[in-house]
């Protein structure tokens, strides 16, 4: 049997497990604000639903890794306040943030997401913490599909240029 053959909650977390969950919750922390900004900004109904799907999914997230960064004796990063509520009449119209805008900075963060729980996953060595990065994944990904269906419904989307073969026009 090797070093860390046994139960993974009970093996050490290598430094560069420590870096990558303690970022990842750093910059969660961070998103959830931004998400709760952009709802005080969404005028649309079902992108709004988007947002809150994505704040709860977040602070799901944040609970599970702060049990185990508190379990590993790990300090946590610090949390921002929470952001006020506002009504989107009260906040002026040159001052609001479009509601495509919103949905495509929802789409970028998920994107970032994703690579951020491929890399904590690939550098793991502790199959609890792989695990955990995992199920993140998942459901990023089935968030982001929500979020790509959206775009494509509400005319959000704007696709860069498609690429035609030159042989096709022959």
């Amino acid at each position: 049997m090797g070093i860390l053959s046994g139960n993974p909650q009970d093996e050490p977390m290598h430094y560069g497990e420590v870096f990558g969950t303690w970022n990842y919750l750093l910059t969660a922390k961070g998103t959830i604000g931004g998400y709760q900004v952009q709802l005080n900004h969404a005028g649309d109904e079902d992108l709004k639903k988007l947002l809150v799907e994505s704040i709860e999914g977040g602070q799901a997230e944040i609970k599970q890794i702060e049990g185990l960064l508190k379990e590993n004796g790990i300090g946590l990063p610090p949390t921002p306040p929470e952001p006020p509520h506002a009504c989107l009449d009260d906040i002026p119209v040159g001052a609001r943030m479009a509601d495509n805008a919103i949905a495509a900075a929802l789409a970028a963060n998920i994107a970032s997401g994703l690579v951020a729980c491929s890399t904590n996953m690939g550098q793991s060595i502790r199959e609890d913490i792989a695990m955990m990065f995992g199920q993140f994944h998942l459901q990023k990904a089935q968030l982001g599909a929500k979020v790509l269906r959206l775009n494509k419904e509400k005319g959000w989307l704007i696709p860069p240029p498609l690429h035609k073969d030159k042989n096709e026009n022959c």
